[in-house]
C-alpha cells in the first residue's frame, strides 16, 4: 500500500531507472490486478487482527512478502544489494515504508472500520506534495497544486466530520491511519535522497527493504506480544494473503507499472484504493458509512489530483 506519488518518486523503487523488461501482461490489468489486491487488504487487516495482535499481523505479513520477492530474486538469479551504506539507507526505507506504516494501519483497525482506513490512505498523495515542497527543491508550488492540497485537506476534515465536533470518530485510530499515509511520503522523499542512481536493480533493492522491515518487526513483535493460545485459521489465511499478494506481488505490480507508464499514471491506483476498500468493507464486513465519508473521500481525491498536475512547460 506504499502510494507512489508523482512528487515524491521516481520510477524504481529508490530513484533509480528499473530494468525494463518485456511484459507479458497489459499494463491495464495489472494496474486494476494492483487495485483490487490494494483495496483488498484494509479488509484482510481488519480480518487479520481479529485473531493475532497487530505487530503479529504486520510481522506476517512482511515474513510472507518477502518470501516473495525471494523467489522472485531467485527466478532472475539477483543477489541482495551490497554495501554497508546501502544497507543502511534500506534499514531507513523499510522502517519507513513497511514496518511503520503497516503496523500503523494495522493498530488503527482495531478501533476504525476498514474503510476508514483506506480513505485514509488516500492523503498519501496530499502528504507528498506539502513535504515535497519542503524537502524537494525541484518542486515548485503552481496554484493549482496548492490549491489542491487545500482541497485535499478539506476533503478530510468533511471525512472526519470536522462540524460535528468529530461525534462518533475515534480520534487515536484515525490519527494512526492518518500518520501511517504520511510515512509513506516520507519515506520516499528519504529514498529519493539516499539511493537514488543505485547501480542495483529494483528487485535486489526492494527485497533488501523487505528483509530488514521483517527484521525489525521479527524484534519488535516478541517484546509487546505473546504466542496467541489458539492459532485462528482465518485471520491467519487472512494474513498470509495480505502478505503474498498485498505486500510481495503487489510490489512487483507497482515497480513494473512505473517502469512502464511512468510514475504519473502509476500513483493513479491511490484513487482506485479508497473506493473498492470501502466496497470491500460494506460488503463483505458489513461495515456502515455515512454520507460525509463518501464525499470527503472524493473531494480527498480530486485535490490529490490536482497535486500531481505539472505545470506545463514554455516553449
Amino acid at each position: 500500500m506504499s502510494s507512489v506519488t508523482a512528487t515524491t518518486t521516481t520510477p524504481g523503487p529508490a530513484g533509480h531507472a528499473p530494468d525494463r523488461t518485456r511484459p507479458r501482461l497489459d499494463w491495464r490489468l495489472r494496474f486494476a490486478a494492483l487495485s483490487l489486491i490494494w483495496g483488498f487488504s484494509f479488509l484482510l487487516i481488519k480480518v487479520g487482527t481479529q485473531g493475532y495482535a497487530p505487530f503479529q499481523v504486520t510481522l506476517g505479513r512482511l515474513a510472507f512478502g518477502t518470501a516473495v520477492l525471494a523467489v522472485a530474486m531467485a527466478v532472475r538469479r539477483e543477489r541482495l544489494p551490497r554495501g554497508v551504506r546501502t544497507w543502511g539507507h534500506l534499514a531507513i526505507a523499510g522502517f519507513l515504508l513497511n514496518a511503520l506504516p503497516f503496523s500503523l494501519f494495522a493498530f488503527a483497525e482495531l478501533t476504525i472500520p476498514s474503510t476508514l482506513a483506506g480513505i485514509c490512505n488516500a492523503t498519501s498523495p496530499l502528504w507528498g506534495m506539502a513535504l515535497s515542497l519542503v524537502a524537494l527543491s525541484e518542486d515548485r508550488p503552481t496554484r493549482v497544486r496548492v490549491a489542491g492540497l487545500g482541497l485535499g485537506f478539506l476533503g478530510v476534515l468533511t471525512v472526519l466530520g470536522a462540524w460535528q465536533g468529530f461525534q462518533g470518530l475515534d480520534a487515536r485510530g484515525t490519527a494512526l491511519a492518518l500518520l501511517a499515509s504520511l510515512s509513506y511520503p516520507v519515506g520516499w522523499i528519504y529514498v529519493r535522497r539516499t539511493l537514488a542512481g543505485s547501480s542495483h536493480s529494483h528487485l535486489s533493492l526492494t527485497g533488501g527493504q523487505l528483509l530488514l522491515a521483517t527484521v525489525q518487526l521479527a524484534v519488535v513483535t516478541p517484546l509487546f506480544t505473546s504466542l496467541p493460545n489458539t492459532f485462528a485459521v482465518g485471520p491467519l489465511l487472512a494474513v498470509a494473503t495480505l502478505g503474498t499478494l498485498g505486500t510481495g506481488l503487489a510490489v512487483l505490480l507497482q515497480y513494473g507499472l512505473v517502469a512502464e507508464v511512468g510514475p504519473t499514471t502509476g500513483q493513479m491506483v491511490t484513487y482506485f484504493v479508497p473506493v473498492i476498500a470501502a466496497a470491500a468493507g460494506i460488503v463483505l464486513l458489513g461495515e456502515t458509512l455515512n454520507w460525509s465519508t463518501p464525499v470527503g473521500a472524493a473531494i480527498v481525491l480530486a485535490g490529490a489530483a490536482l497535486t500531481q498536475m505539472k505545470p506545463k512547460r514554455r516553449p
